[in-house]
Parts: structure tokens; C-alpha cells; sequence
């Protein structure tokens, strides 16, 4: 595939994860291939390696250094405005800690002959999570996606995935700075908001790795915003006018 495509990772003390998930993305068959790295001043180092990482890979690699730990969604609104002053044709959005497979990219990207936004799913048919997956966090993820299909009235299946691809005019369509939702929320409000607009949407689907090093970010504090807000995410989306869009099925 020729397009332009443009990877936004988020870290926070994936410096065991780092350097693999890179080179996995970069040895993919896509020429025309840039990577954003979006650190919250990560204490173990993650910055500092991102940045070698940058100087042995010149004019691919870009690395936003940010203050503090402010949450994954904040990470990424400000990974997408720095993606969409490179132009690309697709932006993608992935995990560091290789729970999301790069190989999974070229076929995400060949959705997009009609599609404008690719969810990396685990649960559609073809998809699944890695059987070491803690019960809990297993629970966790299938009630969390229960509950945002049925509160927040999110279309897709695997509305908590942050494995995702986006037509750059997505992108530029989204109020980014509207986006509240700071923890796992944020990929439920960012997924209503393209139903909103009524951009197409396809689940593709994904093994989900569960992540060999390093610690889960994921806490009570985020899942309380998240079981919060998407209320009133329902609320807002009853009240806009919506655009017609579609729910595409793989």
C-alpha cells in the first residue's frame, strides 16, 4: 500500500517494550512509514531511549516529550495534532507494550477502500485474548465494553481497544480539545464521536497479547472517570445532530 501512514504511541515506562515494538513496526512493508512517540516523562528512561531510537532512524521517528504523567488520552490528542502536520493519509494509534500486533497493520489498512475508521478487535469472530490474560482484567474489559454499548451507546464490540486506524479527514473532523476522557474512556468517546460525524466503521480482527514486561498502567481512578463520563457522553450524542454514517461488518 503507498499511503502515507503515520503510528502514534503513547508511553509511560515502557522501556523494556520500547526498542521490539519499533523495530516490529518499521520492518514492516509500508515505504512510506512515520512513528510519533508521546512520552510522559517516563522515570525509567523511556524518553531517552525513544530519542536514540529517533537518531538511528533520521527523518522517521518523531518524539513528543511531555511534562507529567497526564493520561493516555491526553498523550494522544497531542500525538494526532503532531501526526496531522505531517500530512499522512492514515493515522494509526497503538499500545506500546506489544499487547497490539504490528502485523495486523496492512491488513487494518485494507479496510479503508470503504472505510474511514479500523478498530483492531478481540471480540468479533477471528479475534481473541491471550489465555495468560488475568481473569480480572478479562472481566474487566467485557464488562467495561457491555457497559459502553449500552450507556454510552458505542456501536462497535471492542469499544475500550486502543488499536485503531483513522483517515487523516477523521482526524481533522474530531473537537479534539473536547475529548475529555483521560484513561481507557477516551477510545469509547473518540469511537462515538466518529458515529457522531458519521464516519464508517469496521472492527477487524486482532489477537490481544498480554504484555510480557513492565506493569499495566490501567488503575481504579481510570476505570471510575470512564464509568462516569460515558453518561454523559450518551447525553451528548442524543442532542447533536448526527450525521449518517455505517457500522461496517468484516
Amino acid at each position: 500500500m503507498d499511503s502515507k501512514i503515520c503510528v502514534v504511541i503513547p508511553t509511560y515506562n515502557e522501556a523494556e517494550n520500547l526498542s521490539e515494538i519499533v523495530t516490529k513496526i518499521l520492518s514492516l512493508e509500508l515505504p512510506f512509514l512515520r512513528l510519533i512517540i508521546v512520552d510522559d516523562s517516563s522515570p525509567d528512561g523511556t524518553g531517552d531511549i525513544a530519542d536514540s531510537i529517533a537518531k538511528a532512524h533520521p527523518g522517521r521517528i518523531r518524539v513528543l516529550h511531555r511534562l507529567m504523567k497526564n493520561g493516555i488520552g491526553p498523550a494522544y490528542v497531542d500525538g494526532f495534532k503532531a501526526a496531522l502536520t505531517m500530512k499522512p493519509d492514515i493515522i494509526v494509534q497503538m499500545d506500546a507494550d506489544l499487547s497490539h500486533p504490528p502485523e495486523a497493520i496492512p491488513s487494518m489498512l485494507n479496510w479503508f477502500k470503504t472505510a474511514d475508521v479500523v478498530i483492531g478487535s478481540r471480540y468479533i469472530e477471528g479475534g481473541g485474548v491471550d489465555p495468560r490474560w488475568r481473569w480480572t482484567r478479562r472481566m474487566l474489559s467485557r464488562c467495561g465494553n457491555v457497559y459502553a454499548r449500552k450507556i454510552a451507546g458505542v456501536l462497535v464490540r471492542d469499544a475500550s481497544s486502543g488499536f485503531k486506524a483513522f483517515r487523516r479527514q477523521v482526524i481533522e473532523s474530531l473537537s479534539l480539545e473536547s475529548i475529555k476522557c483521560k484513561g481507557f474512556g477516551f477510545q469509547a468517546e473518540v469511537t462515538m464521536a466518529c458515529q457522531m460525524l458519521g464516519h464508517n466503521v469496521v472492527e477487524h480482527p486482532i489477537h490481544f497479547i498480554d504484555r510480557r514486561k513492565g506493569a499495566s498502567k490501567i488503575s481504579w481512578g481510570i476505570v471510575w472517570e470512564a464509568l462516569w463520563r460515558l453518561p454523559f457522553i450518551r447525553i451528548r450524542s442524543l442532542t447533536t445532530p448526527q450525521k449518517k454514517g455505517s457500522l461496517l461488518k468484516p
